[in-house]
């Protein structure tokens, strides 16, 4: 096997939980759900159609489902957070991902690849969308917006064929059918001024039904107010 095929380093699941303290003055110490904190668990466990066993999302508007049962995030990119964030404790889980890679990125991974891992077969869907919750974590209420414009946002599979997945496993690319939409070009048609980017990418199939809807929009120059993803309930009153 090659040894640039990314394993998984760390598999993580969480159910959500209250957190935050009753009428504390800062936005960002009150109360708030999230199962943003996800604990190692080696495995192996299964990965169905949703999700990991043992996994759950508080906003199911938003987070879970057939196109975002996991949730992948690259290893290498820690570093630069604990760098940015001034926090030495920022490293596998930060963000809520499912697994940590010990290899990939976004300008390496691309929108309709299939993927082996275990005895499952995965593909990827779409980036992931950064909201408040990191920062209601972090304590840092730009957060979001950062990961978006850094574009270390990690990426979203849908499960293919459901089965067991361990730590250790690797992701073994089985097809590629749209080389040119990497990750990275996904974030760029839908968060930067690409309208000619986002017309094309929102003719993929394979890409998520909502972010093709949502780049239709960007493409006739409608975007939206993303303000209260970002931001959320984490400014002053």
């Amino acid at each position: 096997m090659d040894i640039h095929t990314p394993r998984i380093l760390s598999q993580r699941v969480g159910l959500p939980r209250e957190l935050g303290t009753a009428g504390a003055t800062s936005p960002l110490e009150r109360p708030w759900t999230s199962a943003i904190f996800k604990e190692p668990i080696p495995g192996p466990v299964w990965l169905s159609r949703t999700g990991l066993s043992g996994d759950g999302q508080a906003d199911l508007k938003v987070h879970g489902g057939l196109e975002k049962a996991v949730l992948a995030y690259a290893a290498a990119h820690y570093d630069f957070w604990r760098q940015r964030l001034e926090r030495a404790d920022v490293g596998p889980g930060a963000f809520g991902e499912n697994w940590v890679l010990s290899g990939g990125a976004e300008d390496g991974t691309c929108i309709g690849d299939v993927l082996r891992v275990g005895g499952a077969r995965v593909q990827v869907s779409q980036p992931r969308q950064p909201c408040w919750k990191p920062a209601r974590r972090w304590g840092r209420k730009d957060l979001a917006l950062l990961i978006q414009e850094t574009g270390r946002t990690g990426w979203y599979f849908r499960v293919l064929e459901e089965g067991p997945v361990r730590e250790g496993d690797a992701l073994e690319l089985l097809e590629r059918p749209y080389p040119a939409f990497t990750v990275a070009f996904a974030n760029h048609a839908m968060h930067g001024q690409a309208p000619d980017a986002a017309a094309a990418l929102s003719e993929c199939p394979l890409l998520s039904p909502g972010w093709r809807e949502s780049l239709r929009r960007r493409a006739r120059g409608t975007r939206g107010d993303d303000r209260p993803r970002l931001v959320g309930p984490d400014t002053a009153d």
